[in-house]
């Protein structure tokens, strides 16, 4: 049965299986069973954080041989249905047994490879925040590795450029002497589309991680920022294009989607998680939702705040010491 939740208008209502001409599509269930019901080939992007296996409450902790090996029906099914001119990104961290850390990346660039797709880029998404390790350094990045099922893909490079660094530069020589070398949109972001205007020569992403002063902050532990998804949205699809996420917690691959006017499509097994997914759908529509603006530059204390100042209790400490 067909499940409708309130929108501003019929055009903008959610269905809970999959419709070609509907525009948002969010169910309740298991990813593989759910990923059985899509058409072939009717996705052009799919991009998702899947779990980590690292006991989040939504997961149950496995051995990573297990754990890999049951994500291999899923991106089978992940690839049956991407288009042939589509993408996949894939956002993944560590998996951690006794203070070891596996990086998921590698493991998960050998399923893809073998099951045909081409990477184009391995992204690194650095941010400032999360939690400190007492045995290793704390880990303050993960990875988005994006593939391609075939040699011919979207990719809207005009969507993505970024102020050059030095736009008034010129030919020294050949037939275009003299004149701009630049291009008047922007330049190529290379490996990395970053938010801060100055690390955009770094080749990493520096976007904020959703923590508890975000303002997209909702009750999942691991939440996307949408500005992340939104790069990828921009770049890898054309206006009404099917966007698929199927792990989508809280909905943030949807909202991207949606805020630029592509068609999104998301599954997850959390009913809490999807109550949530529709409420910031539904204030998104209504002009109310609180984004974190795209290309926003990140905050760097003053040194003048409270917080970023050194407690006085450690200078007496140092002093004592002395």
């Amino acid at each position: 049965m067909q499940m409708l939740f309130p929108f501003q208008s019929d055009q903008n209502k959610i269905s809970d299986h999959f419709v070609p001409d509907e525009r948002v599509i969010l169910h309740c269930g298991d990813s593989k069973q759910f990923l059985a019901t899509l058409p072939s080939e009717s996705v052009t992007l799919i991009i998702s954080s899947p779990p980590y296996n690292i006991g989040k409450e939504y997961e149950t902790k496995t051995a990573i041989e297990t754990y890999l090996s049951e994500q291999e029906d899923v991106i089978r099914e992940l690839i049956r249905v991407l288009k042939s001119d589509g993408s996949l990104c894939w956002e993944v961290g560590n998996y951690v047994e006794d203070s070891e850390i596996f990086p998921l990346d590698i493991f998960y660039y050998n399923m893809f490879k073998q099951k045909g797709l081409k990477l184009r880029n391995r992204i690194i998404w650095h941010f400032g925040h999360g939690l400190h390790c007492s045995k290793r350094f704390s880990g303050r990045y993960e990875t988005i590795l994006w593939f391609t099922k075939s040699d011919y893909y979207i990719f809207n490079l005009d969507a993505i450029r970024i102020p050059s660094k030095y736009p008034g530069k010129r030919h020294y020589k050949g037939k275009n002497i003299g004149k701009p070398s630049g291009n008047p949109l922007g330049k190529n972001p290379s490996d990395v589309w970053e938010i801060v205007a100055e690390d955009w020569e770094r080749e990493i992403w520096e976007i904020p991680n959703v923590k508890s002063n975000h303002p997209e902050k909702t009750v999942h532990p691991c939440q996307f920022p949408v500005e992340l998804v939104e790069r990828c949205v921009l770049a890898l699809t054309n206006e009404d294009n099917f966007i698929l996420d199927p792990y989508v917690g809280v909905g943030s691959t949807m909202l991207a989607a949606l805020k630029h006017n592509r068609r999104a499509i998301g599954v997850d097994r959390e009913q809490k998680y999807i109550d949530i997914a529709i409420e910031r759908i539904n204030d998104l529509q209504a002009g109310s939702l609180k984004l974190r603006e795209l290309g926003k530059p990140i905050h760097v204390p003053t040194g003048k705040e409270k917080v970023s100042q050194v407690p006085p209790e450690w200078s007496n400490d140092r002093k004592e010491d002395q």
